[in-house]
């Protein structure tokens, strides 16, 4: 669950209009590159709502939301959950005022806040200093004792400013999004709620508009079976570039295709009306379970059509 931090000094420094722009863009890229790998735990976390930013003297965000291109970025930027003030995200009744973090000398509660919790700082790179995956900051911290002195040290905090950035920390990216995707499948006790949890749990798989049904009659003892197959497919696709893997994503489970001889069962309708071949399939305990699929080239993802009891059996 990747709490994003927005550096407040990265913002409201003096640039010409198209340099904060591309910054801007470079930016909410890389926050939508987290967001892809974790989309119910991508939290964007800044010190006044996303709308009040100034992201440089005398350019707000609304001049950067009424540039060619953005519109779609902002509307995908706008429906993250967010927090402000920046306490918002500590613990109830942490306000951490004992602690200080600084970059060049200059305060940066933002990056601190990231540090304190574990999270990601997230900066404009509109100054080449903010350029970076990893920042050090100097931590300075009031120490309960006679003298009443403060301890000096420094420390790193995972960074990014644009979706390169992102591609480092992919693997602790995806560490805290599998453990809080098991946690919740776990709890899932009927194919309804699995499915109602799949847009947030898997946000880049797709489904039939006749998937559903299959889930609402999947017995209880496979909805957890089913949500763990269901992770492992979005994890493939997740790392998927068909131009180096033309014919499938590097399986996180037994995968393959039907033998022709079953492939007549495997036709479903899809979204367009038509019935296609979904023939992709893999199990999930206790048997006969089986997930039938349908790889999608061009989107980089798949569109799942049944799952449940093997066909024809």
């Amino acid at each position: 669950m990747p709490q994003l931090f927005l550096n407040e000094k990265s913002c409201g420094t003096k640039a010409d209009p198209d340099r904060v722009n591309r910054a801007m863009t470079d930016m909410v890229r890389a926050v939508l590159a987290v967001a892809r790998e974790d989309r119910a735990g991508t939290l964007l976390v800044s010190g006044e709502p996303v709308t009040a930013l100034q992201l440089a003297q005398g350019h707000a965000i609304q001049k950067w939301i009424g540039s060619p291109g953005t519109k779609d970025l902002w509307q995908r930027l706008a429906i993250l959950q967010s927090k402000w003030p920046l306490r918002e995200a500590f613990p109830e009744g942490e306000t951490h005022a004992d602690v200080e973090y600084r970059h060049d000398g200059d305060a940066v509660e933002g990056l601190g806040a990231a540090h304190l919790t574990g999270g990601l700082g997230i900066s404009l790179p509109v100054d080449s200093r903010w350029d970076t995956d990893r920042l050090t900051l100097v931590r300075e911290e009031l120490v309960d004792d006679e003298d009443g002195g403060s301890a000096v040290t420094q420390v790193d905090v995972v960074h990014a400013a644009r979706r390169e950035h992102v591609a480092t920390h992919l693997p602790w990216i995806r560490r805290g999004a599998n453990s809080a995707r098991q946690k919740a499948v776990e709890s899932l006790r009927s194919g309804t709620e699995l499915w109602a949890r799949c847009p947030e749990l898997f946000p880049t798989l797709q489904f039939t508009p006749l998937a559903e049904q299959h889930f609402a009659e999947l017995a209880e003892v496979w909805v957890r079976p089913v949500g763990e197959r269901l992770g492992e497919l979005q994890d493939a696709v997740s790392d998927w570039d068909p131009a180096r893997q033309p014919i499938a994503p590097q399986w996180r489970s037994y995968v393959r295709t039907e033998f022709e001889s079953r492939r007549r069962l495997c036709w479903f309708p899809d979204a367009d009306g038509e019935n296609h071949l979904f023939d992709w399939h893999c199990d999930f305990l206790p048997k006969p379970g089986r997930m039938h699929f349908r790889l999608l080239h061009e989107e980089r993802t798949l569109r799942i059509a049944y799952a449940g009891r093997k066909l024809d059996v």
